[in-house]
């Protein structure tokens, strides 16, 4: 996974100001943890002019149309997850509207990061932590023990 790729998706995010939130292992990264990853984990708003914008920022980056085949009523639905694979990169983009009935993309505590030449919108280490520590895979808890001793969180 290429620094240059997924910071070219999140500007053109910007650009079509596509109300998103990086969260997962590169909102790690913007709050200072380095963990390997081979996906993009990105929370949006799931109406249809939000992701329409989406689907533009994608297409800007990505001569793909399958794009087109991500929807508002897939991310508002039962199942609010939608995996891309772009062409001719070596990750795939997880977006989601919703983990569960627990953390919905309003409910979202989202800091402004400095990002190469970019500005770029993620969780908070707080609301990172809190999507972590009460899972059952075990990356999502060493991250939360990681962010726990990091930023000094209470377990």
């Amino acid at each position: 996974m290429r620094l240059d790729d997924v910071l070219a998706i999140l500007a053109a995010f910007e650009a079509e100001e596509v109300r998103y939130a990086v969260f997962g292992a590169l909102a790690l990264a913007a709050h200072g943890i380095d963990r390997a990853t081979r996906d993009l984990d990105v929370f949006v708003a799931p109406d249809e002019e939000n992701v329409s914008r989406l689907r533009r920022a994608l297409a800007a980056i990505f001569d793909d149309p399958s794009i087109e085949e991500i929807t508002a009523q897939d991310l508002g639905g039962e199942y609010p997850a939608v995996q891309y694979g772009p062409p001719n990169v070596d990750f795939t983009i997880d977006i989601v509207s919703r983990l569960g009935e627990t953390f919905t993309f309003d409910d979202l505590d989202v800091e402004e990061v400095a990002a190469g030449n970019a500005t770029i919108k993620v969780v908070s280490p707080a609301m990172l932590y809190r999507m972590k520590r009460d899972t059952v895979r075990l990356r999502d808890q060493a991250d939360a023990e990681r962010l726990r001793q990091v930023f000094g969180f209470e377990e």
